[in-house]
């Protein structure tokens, strides 16, 4: 294994435990994750409870299951991650070619 690969899985396994501790002190704490949605309603009632929407959402006043609103937040997490893996390997291939030349 070469030095860059150590460094590589070193770093990750770093990250991984962070992520590791972070969410088991919040469950611990009995945080729960909530969108920032949720937590702007809640705001906006503190500030002026009388507050009405003056605009319904594209569907009128039905809102999505949960399950779909995942499955919508899945799907654009994964063409972001298309996008930025297409560039990233695009600006790679310019460099070998750069160097190559």
């Amino acid at each position: 294994m070469s030095k860059n690969t150590k460094i590589y899985i070193a770093g990750f396994a770093i990250i991984a435990i962070f992520v590791i501790v972070v969410l088991a002190v919040g469950n611990a704490n009995g945080d729960l994750f909530g969108g920032a949605d949720d937590g702007a309603e809640d705001v906006v009632a503190e500030v002026d409870p009388d507050f009405e929407p003056w605009t319904s959402g594209i569907w009128g006043d039905y809102e999505l299951p949960g399950e779909t609103e995942s499955l919508l937040f899945a799907v654009q997490a994964a063409i972001g991650a298309i996008v930025i893996g297409y560039f990233i390997g695009r600006t790679v291939q310019k460099r070998k070619e750069v160097k190559e030349e």
